[in-house]
Protein backbone atom coordinates (compact mmCIF):
# COMPACT_ATOMS: atom_id res chain seq x y z
CA UNK A 1 0.00 0.00 0.00
CA UNK A 2 2.52 2.52 0.67
CA UNK A 3 4.69 1.11 -2.31
CA UNK A 4 1.52 3.12 -4.37
CA UNK A 5 1.78 6.17 -1.97
CA UNK A 6 5.28 6.87 -3.21
CA UNK A 7 4.45 6.20 -7.00
CA UNK A 8 1.89 9.01 -6.67
CA UNK A 9 4.33 10.93 -4.54
CA UNK A 10 7.12 10.22 -7.35
CA UNK A 11 4.31 10.92 -10.00
CA UNK A 12 3.40 14.44 -8.37
CA UNK A 13 7.01 15.17 -7.71
CA UNK A 14 7.76 14.89 -11.18
CA UNK A 15 5.26 17.18 -12.17
CA UNK A 16 6.27 20.21 -11.50
CA UNK A 17 10.06 20.01 -10.85
CA UNK A 18 9.76 23.14 -8.37
CA UNK A 19 8.00 20.46 -5.79
CA UNK A 20 10.72 19.57 -3.60
CA UNK A 21 8.40 17.69 -0.99
CA UNK A 22 4.71 17.17 -0.29
CA UNK A 23 4.59 19.76 1.30
CA UNK A 24 4.94 22.07 -1.83
CA UNK A 25 2.61 19.87 -3.67
CA UNK A 26 -0.12 20.23 -0.69
CA UNK A 27 -0.05 23.85 -0.38
CA UNK A 28 -0.23 24.32 -4.07
CA UNK A 29 -3.09 21.70 -5.26
CA UNK A 30 -5.15 22.04 -1.99
CA UNK A 31 -4.11 25.39 -0.59
CA UNK A 32 -1.65 27.17 1.82
CA UNK A 33 -3.70 25.87 5.28
CA UNK A 34 -2.65 22.62 3.77
CA UNK A 35 1.09 23.04 3.34
CA UNK A 36 1.45 24.56 7.25
CA UNK A 37 -1.22 21.47 8.66
CA UNK A 38 1.24 19.36 6.77
CA UNK A 39 4.55 20.45 7.40
CA UNK A 40 4.11 21.03 11.02
CA UNK A 41 2.44 17.61 11.14
CA UNK A 42 5.39 16.22 9.86
CA UNK A 43 7.81 18.21 11.72
CA UNK A 44 5.50 17.03 14.68
CA UNK A 45 5.99 13.31 13.47
CA UNK A 46 9.37 13.30 13.57
CA UNK A 47 9.88 14.45 17.28
CA UNK A 48 7.82 12.13 18.39
CA UNK A 49 9.70 9.40 16.51
CA UNK A 50 12.91 11.08 18.31
CA UNK A 51 11.18 10.15 21.57
CA UNK A 52 10.21 6.85 20.07
CA UNK A 53 14.57 6.56 19.36
CA UNK A 54 15.87 7.90 22.76
CA UNK A 55 13.60 5.37 24.54
CA UNK A 56 15.48 2.68 22.20
CA UNK A 57 18.32 3.81 22.86
CA UNK A 58 18.17 4.13 26.80
CA UNK A 59 16.24 0.06 26.32
CA UNK A 60 19.83 -0.69 24.58
CA UNK A 61 21.87 0.70 27.31
CA UNK A 62 20.53 -1.31 30.06
CA UNK A 63 22.16 -4.29 28.25
CA UNK A 64 25.27 -3.28 29.35
CA UNK A 65 24.59 -0.59 32.46
CA UNK A 66 21.41 -2.97 34.11
CA UNK A 67 17.76 -2.27 34.27
CA UNK A 68 17.98 -1.21 38.17
CA UNK A 69 20.11 1.48 36.53
CA UNK A 70 17.68 3.20 34.08
CA UNK A 71 19.00 6.79 35.22
CA UNK A 72 22.45 5.90 33.99
CA UNK A 73 20.87 4.75 31.02
CA UNK A 74 18.64 7.75 30.52
CA UNK A 75 21.73 9.91 30.98
CA UNK A 76 23.76 8.20 28.40
CA UNK A 77 20.81 8.50 26.08
CA UNK A 78 20.81 12.10 26.44
CA UNK A 79 24.57 11.86 25.70
CA UNK A 80 24.09 10.27 22.37
CA UNK A 81 21.31 12.72 21.69
CA UNK A 82 24.04 15.71 22.06
CA UNK A 83 26.64 14.08 20.33
CA UNK A 84 24.13 13.85 17.38
CA UNK A 85 23.33 17.38 17.85
CA UNK A 86 26.70 19.04 18.10
CA UNK A 87 27.75 16.74 14.49
CA UNK A 88 24.45 18.46 12.83
CA UNK A 89 25.46 22.26 14.30
CA UNK A 90 28.87 21.84 13.10
CA UNK A 91 28.22 21.36 9.01
CA UNK A 92 25.82 20.33 6.82
CA UNK A 93 27.96 17.99 4.78
CA UNK A 94 28.34 15.93 7.90
CA UNK A 95 24.68 14.79 8.20
CA UNK A 96 25.63 13.09 5.24
CA UNK A 97 28.69 11.53 5.75
CA UNK A 98 27.00 9.79 9.19
CA UNK A 99 24.13 8.48 7.64
CA UNK A 100 26.52 6.77 5.68
CA UNK A 101 28.59 4.86 7.81
CA UNK A 102 25.10 3.95 10.06
CA UNK A 103 24.15 2.90 6.74
CA UNK A 104 26.97 0.40 6.24
CA UNK A 105 26.50 -0.77 9.97
CA UNK A 106 23.18 -1.99 9.32
CA UNK A 107 23.74 -3.38 6.45
CA UNK A 108 26.58 -5.12 7.56
CA UNK A 109 25.00 -6.60 10.64
CA UNK A 110 21.50 -7.43 8.44
CA UNK A 111 23.55 -9.41 6.57
CA UNK A 112 25.34 -11.17 9.33
CA UNK A 113 21.95 -11.78 10.95
CA UNK A 114 20.60 -13.26 8.44
CA UNK A 115 23.64 -15.57 7.11
CA UNK A 116 23.88 -16.94 11.06
CA UNK A 117 20.19 -17.23 11.18
CA UNK A 118 20.22 -19.51 7.86
CA UNK A 119 23.40 -21.38 9.65
CA UNK A 120 22.10 -22.18 12.50
CA UNK A 121 18.38 -23.47 11.21
CA UNK A 122 20.66 -25.37 7.95
CA UNK A 123 22.94 -27.26 11.25
CA UNK A 124 20.13 -28.04 13.65
CA UNK A 125 21.27 -25.15 15.95
CA UNK A 126 19.58 -26.25 19.77
CA UNK A 127 19.77 -23.22 22.01
CA UNK A 128 19.61 -23.53 25.98
CA UNK A 129 16.16 -24.50 26.14
CA UNK A 130 16.21 -27.32 24.45
CA UNK A 131 14.70 -25.52 21.28
CA UNK A 132 15.43 -26.49 17.47
CA UNK A 133 16.14 -23.96 14.97
CA UNK A 134 13.55 -24.59 12.06
CA UNK A 135 12.00 -23.38 9.69
CA UNK A 136 8.90 -25.35 11.02
CA UNK A 137 8.70 -22.30 14.00
CA UNK A 138 7.08 -20.22 10.91
CA UNK A 139 4.10 -22.07 11.20
CA UNK A 140 4.03 -24.63 13.75
CA UNK A 141 3.22 -22.95 16.91
CA UNK A 142 -0.70 -22.29 16.01
CA UNK A 143 -0.38 -21.35 12.31
CA UNK A 144 0.28 -17.96 11.16
CA UNK A 145 -2.46 -16.23 12.84
CA UNK A 146 -2.12 -18.06 16.49
CA UNK A 147 -3.63 -15.35 18.46
CA UNK A 148 -6.38 -15.38 16.09
CA UNK A 149 -7.17 -12.06 14.26
CA UNK A 150 -6.93 -9.85 17.01
CA UNK A 151 -3.41 -10.88 17.28
CA UNK A 152 -2.84 -9.81 13.34
CA UNK A 153 -4.28 -6.24 13.82
CA UNK A 154 -2.48 -5.89 16.77
CA UNK A 155 0.58 -6.02 14.64
CA UNK A 156 -0.61 -2.97 12.35
CA UNK A 157 0.62 -0.42 14.71
CA UNK A 158 4.66 -1.31 14.74
CA UNK A 159 4.23 -2.04 11.36
CA UNK A 160 3.26 1.14 10.20
CA UNK A 161 5.61 2.99 12.49
CA UNK A 162 8.32 0.50 10.73
CA UNK A 163 7.52 2.29 7.46
CA UNK A 164 7.34 5.81 8.86
CA UNK A 165 9.78 7.96 6.90
CA UNK A 166 10.07 5.78 3.62
CA UNK A 167 8.80 9.43 2.14
CA UNK A 168 12.26 10.94 2.23
CA UNK A 169 13.11 8.06 -0.48
CA UNK A 170 11.14 10.41 -3.01
CA UNK A 171 11.33 13.96 -1.25
CA UNK A 172 15.44 13.29 -1.43
CA UNK A 173 15.73 11.75 -5.16
CA UNK A 174 13.79 14.63 -5.79
CA UNK A 175 16.32 17.12 -5.09
CA UNK A 176 19.64 15.24 -7.13
CA UNK A 177 20.77 16.19 -10.07
CA UNK A 178 18.74 14.03 -12.31
CA UNK A 179 15.38 13.56 -10.53
CA UNK A 180 13.45 12.11 -13.59
CA UNK A 181 15.89 8.91 -13.45
CA UNK A 182 16.97 8.85 -9.65
CA UNK A 183 13.35 9.18 -8.33
CA UNK A 184 12.30 6.18 -10.19
CA UNK A 185 14.69 4.20 -9.22
CA UNK A 186 14.58 4.58 -5.72
CA UNK A 187 10.83 4.46 -5.61
CA UNK A 188 11.05 1.01 -7.33
CA UNK A 189 13.74 -0.34 -5.51
CA UNK A 190 11.71 0.18 -2.18
CA UNK A 191 9.16 -3.80 -2.31
CA UNK A 192 13.09 -5.51 -3.30
CA UNK A 193 14.50 -4.02 0.16
CA UNK A 194 11.75 -4.03 2.02
CA UNK A 195 11.45 -7.87 1.31
CA UNK A 196 15.40 -8.24 2.03
CA UNK A 197 15.85 -6.10 4.83
CA UNK A 198 13.16 -6.70 6.79
CA UNK A 199 10.84 -9.70 5.79
CA UNK A 200 13.78 -12.43 5.03
CA UNK A 201 15.02 -10.73 8.30
CA UNK A 202 12.34 -11.82 10.77
CA UNK A 203 11.53 -14.55 9.29
CA UNK A 204 15.29 -16.14 10.24
CA UNK A 205 14.66 -14.92 13.60
CA UNK A 206 11.67 -16.49 14.09
CA UNK A 207 12.69 -19.71 12.79
CA UNK A 208 15.85 -19.40 15.58
CA UNK A 209 14.01 -18.11 18.24
CA UNK A 210 9.54 -19.21 18.18
CA UNK A 211 7.76 -16.07 18.14
CA UNK A 212 5.88 -17.55 21.85
CA UNK A 213 9.92 -17.52 23.11
CA UNK A 214 11.01 -13.96 21.64
CA UNK A 215 11.31 -11.46 24.93
CA UNK A 216 9.81 -8.35 24.34
CA UNK A 217 12.37 -6.27 26.18
CA UNK A 218 15.32 -7.49 24.39
CA UNK A 219 15.88 -7.21 20.81
CA UNK A 220 15.53 -10.55 18.84
CA UNK A 221 18.60 -9.11 17.08
CA UNK A 222 21.20 -9.39 20.00
CA UNK A 223 19.68 -12.70 21.28
CA UNK A 224 20.03 -14.55 18.56
CA UNK A 225 23.43 -14.63 18.68
CA UNK A 226 23.36 -14.88 22.78
CA UNK A 227 21.75 -18.50 21.75
CA UNK A 228 24.51 -19.16 19.73
CA UNK A 229 26.70 -18.74 22.51
CA UNK A 230 28.15 -15.50 20.60
CA UNK A 231 28.57 -12.93 23.75
CA UNK A 232 30.79 -11.07 22.09
CA UNK A 233 28.55 -11.06 19.14
CA UNK A 234 25.57 -10.29 20.92
CA UNK A 235 27.19 -6.95 22.72
CA UNK A 236 28.52 -6.20 18.67
CA UNK A 237 24.63 -6.38 17.71
CA UNK A 238 23.40 -4.67 20.59
CA UNK A 239 25.71 -1.36 19.56
CA UNK A 240 24.71 -2.20 16.16
CA UNK A 241 20.94 -1.56 17.26
CA UNK A 242 22.08 1.43 19.46
CA UNK A 243 23.58 3.06 16.34
CA UNK A 244 20.55 1.94 14.41
CA UNK A 245 18.26 3.86 16.47
CA UNK A 246 20.44 6.61 16.95
CA UNK A 247 20.73 6.80 12.88
CA UNK A 248 16.88 7.17 12.47
CA UNK A 249 17.19 10.09 15.52
CA UNK A 250 20.11 11.75 13.62
CA UNK A 251 17.84 11.29 10.06
CA UNK A 252 14.64 12.67 12.55
CA UNK A 253 16.13 16.01 13.67
CA UNK A 254 17.69 16.52 10.43
CA UNK A 255 14.72 16.72 8.26
CA UNK A 256 12.89 18.59 10.86
CA UNK A 257 14.76 21.30 11.18
CA UNK A 258 14.98 21.86 7.38
CA UNK A 259 11.15 21.67 7.23
CA UNK A 260 10.57 24.35 10.37
CA UNK A 261 13.16 26.55 8.54
CA UNK A 262 11.22 25.90 5.40
CA UNK A 263 7.86 26.82 7.18
CA UNK A 264 9.27 30.32 8.93
CA UNK A 265 10.56 31.42 5.26
CA UNK A 266 6.50 31.19 4.34
CA UNK A 267 6.01 33.00 7.50
CA UNK A 268 4.31 30.05 9.38
CA UNK A 269 6.90 29.94 12.08
CA UNK A 270 8.89 32.07 13.99
CA UNK A 271 11.28 33.89 12.56
CA UNK A 272 13.83 32.59 14.51
CA UNK A 273 13.81 29.39 12.92
CA UNK A 274 15.12 30.90 9.47
CA UNK A 275 18.50 32.20 11.37
CA UNK A 276 21.31 29.93 10.20
CA UNK A 277 24.77 29.68 11.30
CA UNK A 278 27.65 30.07 9.01
CA UNK A 279 28.07 26.38 8.03
CA UNK A 280 24.50 27.12 6.81
CA UNK A 281 22.56 25.10 9.29
CA UNK A 282 19.29 25.86 10.83
CA UNK A 283 20.41 26.06 14.38
CA UNK A 284 17.25 27.45 16.42
CA UNK A 285 15.32 24.02 14.71
CA UNK A 286 17.39 21.85 15.64
CA UNK A 287 17.98 22.83 19.35
CA UNK A 288 14.46 23.02 19.74
CA UNK A 289 13.76 19.52 18.11
CA UNK A 290 16.45 18.14 20.49
CA UNK A 291 15.09 19.22 23.89
CA UNK A 292 11.79 18.31 22.81
CA UNK A 293 13.00 14.72 22.07
CA UNK A 294 14.72 14.71 25.28
CA UNK A 295 11.72 15.14 26.83
CA UNK A 296 10.64 11.26 26.32
CA UNK A 297 12.22 10.40 29.20
CA UNK A 298 8.95 11.75 31.02
CA UNK A 299 7.23 9.03 29.59
CA UNK A 300 9.74 6.38 30.14
CA UNK A 301 9.66 7.54 34.44
CA UNK A 302 5.87 7.10 34.18
CA UNK A 303 5.23 4.24 32.49
CA UNK A 304 8.21 2.74 32.16
CA UNK A 305 10.25 2.21 28.57
CA UNK A 306 7.57 -0.32 26.68
CA UNK A 307 4.27 1.33 27.55
CA UNK A 308 6.78 4.58 26.78
CA UNK A 309 7.68 3.27 23.34
CA UNK A 310 3.84 1.95 22.11
CA UNK A 311 2.66 5.29 23.02
CA UNK A 312 4.80 7.68 21.24
CA UNK A 313 4.92 5.21 18.24
CA UNK A 314 1.36 5.00 18.14
CA UNK A 315 1.12 8.94 17.83
CA UNK A 316 3.60 8.63 15.16
CA UNK A 317 1.94 6.39 12.90
CA UNK A 318 -1.50 8.22 13.16
CA UNK A 319 0.20 11.14 12.09
CA UNK A 320 1.64 9.37 9.21
CA UNK A 321 -1.53 8.08 7.89
CA UNK A 322 -2.36 11.75 7.75
CA UNK A 323 0.50 12.91 5.98
CA UNK A 324 0.07 9.73 3.07
CA UNK A 325 -3.50 10.51 3.23
CA UNK A 326 -2.97 14.12 2.00
CA UNK A 327 -0.59 12.54 -0.91
CA UNK A 328 -2.95 10.65 -2.16
CA UNK A 329 -5.72 13.36 -1.87
CA UNK A 330 -3.22 15.49 -4.03
CA UNK A 331 -3.06 13.03 -6.08
CA UNK A 332 -6.74 12.62 -7.12
CA UNK A 333 -6.97 16.30 -7.48
CA UNK A 334 -4.06 16.19 -10.03
CA UNK A 335 -5.66 13.88 -11.96
CA UNK A 336 -8.84 16.14 -11.92
CA UNK A 337 -8.02 19.12 -13.15
CA UNK A 338 -4.59 18.12 -15.22
CA UNK A 339 -5.41 14.21 -17.47
CA UNK A 340 -3.24 15.54 -19.97
CA UNK A 341 -0.16 15.74 -17.72
CA UNK A 342 -1.29 12.50 -16.25
CA UNK A 343 -1.48 10.35 -19.07
CA UNK A 344 2.13 11.74 -20.83
CA UNK A 345 3.68 11.37 -17.38
CA UNK A 346 6.57 9.11 -17.88
CA UNK A 347 6.12 7.86 -14.28
CA UNK A 348 3.02 7.05 -14.11
CA UNK A 349 1.12 5.73 -10.62
CA UNK A 350 -0.32 1.88 -11.52
CA UNK A 351 -4.12 1.39 -11.13
CA UNK A 352 -4.39 6.05 -10.92
CA UNK A 353 -7.88 5.63 -10.82
CA UNK A 354 -8.76 3.46 -8.04
CA UNK A 355 -5.79 2.83 -5.92
CA UNK A 356 -5.67 6.14 -4.26
CA UNK A 357 -9.25 4.85 -2.75
CA UNK A 358 -8.42 1.52 -1.67
CA UNK A 359 -5.29 2.80 -0.11
CA UNK A 360 -7.22 5.36 1.71
CA UNK A 361 -9.48 2.75 2.72
CA UNK A 362 -6.86 0.45 3.78
CA UNK A 363 -5.58 3.24 6.18
CA UNK A 364 -9.16 3.87 7.40
CA UNK A 365 -8.68 0.12 8.38
CA UNK A 366 -5.59 0.47 10.10
CA UNK A 367 -7.01 3.45 11.96
CA UNK A 368 -9.64 0.96 13.21
CA UNK A 369 -7.42 -1.65 13.96
CA UNK A 370 -5.36 0.54 16.49
CA UNK A 371 -8.61 0.98 18.39
CA UNK A 372 -8.80 -3.07 19.54
CA UNK A 373 -5.49 -2.72 21.74
CA UNK A 374 -5.87 -0.54 25.17
CA UNK A 375 -2.67 1.08 25.04
CA UNK A 376 -2.85 1.80 21.05
CA UNK A 377 -6.16 3.60 21.77
CA UNK A 378 -5.34 5.56 24.33
CA UNK A 379 -2.76 7.02 22.29
CA UNK A 380 -5.07 7.36 19.18
CA UNK A 381 -7.71 9.09 21.33
CA UNK A 382 -5.06 12.03 22.10
CA UNK A 383 -3.66 12.60 18.55
CA UNK A 384 -6.68 14.78 17.82
CA UNK A 385 -5.48 17.28 20.00
CA UNK A 386 -2.68 17.77 17.61
CA UNK A 387 -5.04 18.91 14.99
CA UNK A 388 -7.09 21.24 17.17
CA UNK A 389 -3.51 22.62 18.08
CA UNK A 390 -2.81 23.64 14.67
CA UNK A 391 -6.47 24.62 13.77
CA UNK A 392 -5.66 27.78 16.52
CA UNK A 393 -2.21 28.52 15.36
CA UNK A 394 -3.71 28.59 11.74
CA UNK A 395 -6.29 31.06 12.81
CA UNK A 396 -3.22 33.01 14.00
CA UNK A 397 -0.80 32.87 11.02
CA UNK A 398 -3.25 33.15 7.76
CA UNK A 399 -2.95 36.04 6.87
CA UNK A 400 0.79 37.02 6.97
CA UNK A 401 1.74 33.83 5.47
CA UNK A 402 3.17 33.69 1.52
CA UNK A 403 3.98 31.92 -1.12
CA UNK A 404 7.30 31.48 -2.14
CA UNK A 405 8.40 32.18 -5.50
CA UNK A 406 9.78 29.04 -6.67
CA UNK A 407 7.56 26.49 -5.04
CA UNK A 408 9.63 26.59 -1.84
CA UNK A 409 10.76 23.76 0.05
CA UNK A 410 10.86 22.00 3.57
CA UNK A 411 15.11 22.34 2.61
CA UNK A 412 14.62 26.06 2.23
CA UNK A 413 14.48 25.84 -1.73
CA UNK A 414 13.17 28.72 -3.38
CA UNK A 415 13.12 30.75 -0.01
CA UNK A 416 13.88 34.55 -0.77
CA UNK A 417 17.05 35.29 0.56
CA UNK A 418 16.41 38.97 1.36
CA UNK A 419 14.16 37.79 4.46
CA UNK A 420 17.48 36.10 5.46
CA UNK A 421 19.43 38.67 5.38
CA UNK A 422 17.05 40.90 7.06
CA UNK A 423 16.74 38.04 10.21
CA UNK A 424 20.53 38.52 10.36
CA UNK A 425 21.23 35.13 8.42
CA UNK A 426 24.51 34.53 7.49
CA UNK A 427 24.19 32.72 4.72
CA UNK A 428 20.38 32.69 3.17
CA UNK A 429 19.26 30.01 1.00
CA UNK A 430 22.55 28.83 -0.19
CA UNK A 431 23.71 27.51 3.22
CA UNK A 432 20.98 24.78 2.56
CA UNK A 433 21.21 24.43 -0.96
CA UNK A 434 24.80 22.88 -0.38
CA UNK A 435 23.69 20.05 1.81
CA UNK A 436 19.81 20.03 1.70
CA UNK A 437 18.04 16.81 1.39
CA UNK A 438 19.31 15.71 -1.54
CA UNK A 439 22.54 14.91 0.70
CA UNK A 440 20.45 12.23 2.59
CA UNK A 441 20.97 8.60 1.68
CA UNK A 442 17.95 7.44 -0.15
Amino acid sequence: MLFFVMRAMGELLLHKLEYRSFQDFAADILGPWAGFLVGWTYWFTWVVIGMADIIAITGYWQLWVGKERIWVSMLLAVAVMLVLLLMNLATVKLFGEIEFWFAIIKLVAIVALVAAGIFMVVTGFTSPNGTQASIAHLWDRGGFLPNGVQGFLGGFQLAVFAFVGIELVGTTAAETENPRVTLPRAINAIPVRVLLFYVVALAVIMCVTPWDQVDPEKSPFVRLFGLAGLSAAASVMNAVVLSSASSSCNSGIYSTSRMVFGLAHKRMAPSVFRRLTRGGVPWAGLIVTVVIICCAHLLTLSGGVMRAFTLVTTVSSVLFLFVWSVILVCYILYRRRHPDAHRASAYRMPGAAFMPWVVLAFFAFVVLALTTKADTRNALAVTPVWFLILGVAWTRVRRRIRRPATGGSATGEGAPTEDAAADGDRTGESGLREGGAGQAPA
